[in-house]
């Protein structure tokens, strides 16, 4: 998933990680081999 925003905030599924967005720069987010989820 593309982050579109600043203050999105993501999860890996896997690991539990997770990572609010301060620039975006384009791209995706990856964390343990797979998409970030959007967390809503």
């Amino acid at each position: 998933m593309a982050v579109m925003g600043e203050g999105e905030k993501y999860r890996c599924n896997i690991c539990g990680n997770e990572v609010t967005v301060t620039k975006v720069g384009g791209g995706t987010l990856v964390c343990c081999g797979e998409d970030m989820e959007l967390m809503e």
